[in-house]
């Protein structure tokens, strides 16, 4: 069975293009028999892509074998948790000077995608430098809906995404295994610089993720991806913030910085918690120096995240960093926020 397995692996998935990969099944459990002549097993099929994964991404797999002369894999499905690209389809991919793009044969043309992630990689090294793989790792599905199944979410609240990062799974935390997952007709639909925009907010959380720890707000972790991904575009703040400025000229400002559940995929105001947090991040990189910005964010990233009330660590490592208490930032953010009127 073992070499039967061994053959199978070094087979799967069939890639059409330049992705490497080193692939084998472990942890193998064999079932009941369902007959003289079928068999099931469980098994974890540990998929490393060379170059890009430090560790394996990790599939539980459902294996059905049927006896006819010898034994033979009948059926493979994924057992739990997110199914692999190449479930859904045949598999495509398109690597780049700093980046492998996969897709699926009915999808968009990974290629596509070559040179947006190529140009993001270097901008957020230039701000966040290159203590981080310096590499994307981009999947493609063709659908809408094998979107949501990749990320096992409901489909409706995240038809305004059009991308999102997620961990490799089975791959340790804090280990560049990243995804960047692109939601196909969403990404599609916007310009050549709202696609740039979307891949180097990604990229930023793929660099970001050693020093960002459930600790850490979202309105700072997404407001220096979008920080970082706007940063030098020229742009002036309504056009970046357009949804909040439109508020703002409505009489609608906010009370405080976003809340984490502003964030949350479907809800309601999400693009205003996202410019919101754009804004924020903006203040203390303009006011204070992009350097205080990322010392600042790693200085959250590596607080002690027991014993100590989130507000009041903020406003410590506000404090000791960009000089200002979380009050008075907050007072200097709401003001950023109302001048959007102007």
């Amino acid at each position: 069975m073992a070499a039967l397995l061994d053959a199978r692996a070094r087979a799967l998935p069939s890639w059409s293009g330049p992705a490497a990969i080193e692939a084998g099944y472990r942890n193998l459990v064999l079932g009941v028999d369902a007959g003289p002549e079928r068999l099931t097993a469980a098994a974890d099929l540990a998929v490393r892509i060379t170059g890009y994964d430090d560790y394996p991404v990790v599939y539980p797999r459902r294996i059905d074998l049927v006896r006819a002369g010898g034994w033979r894999v009948d059926r493979e499905e994924s057992a739990s948790g997110p199914p692999a690209l190449w479930d859904l389809g045949s598999a495509r991919s398109a690597a780049g000077a700093h980046c492998l793009v996969l897709g699926l044969a009915d999808g968009p043309d990974p290629a596509g995608l070559v040179a947006v992630a190529d140009r993001a990689v270097p901008a957020v090294s230039e701000v966040w430098g290159t203590g981080w793989a310096g590499r994307l790792l981009l999947e493609v599905p063709a659908t809408a809906e094998q979107f949501a199944r990749l990320l096992e979410v409901d489909p409706a609240g995240w038809t305004g995404m059009a991308a999102v990062t997620s961990a490799a799974a089975g791959a340790p935390w804090h280990t560049p295994a990243d995804r960047v997952l692109v939601n196909p007709g969403t990404f599609g639909r916007l310009s050549d610089f709202g696609r740039q925009v979307v891949v180097t907010h990604e990229a930023t959380h793929v660099a970001t993720r050693a020093d960002t720890r459930a600790w850490t707000p979202l309105w700072l972790s997404e407001g220096v991806a979008d920080w970082t991904a706007y940063r030098g575009s020229g742009r002036r703040p309504q056009q970046i913030a357009p949804e909040l400025a439109r508020d703002v000229a409505a009489g609608r400002l906010p009370a405080a910085l976003p809340a984490d559940r502003d964030f949350t995929a479907g809800a309601d105001g999400i693009a205003q918690a996202y410019e919101q947090a754009w804004l924020a991040c903006e203040l203390i990189a303009r006011r204070y120096g992009p350097e205080r910005l990322v010392a600042f964010y790693r200085a959250v990233g590596a607080a002690d995240g027991q014993g100590e009330d989130r507000d009041h660590r903020l406003d410590r490592l506000l404090r000791a960093g960009p000089g200002v208490g979380l009050a008075e930032f907050t007072r200097l953010w709401l003001a950023e926020v109302a001048a959007l009127r102007d």
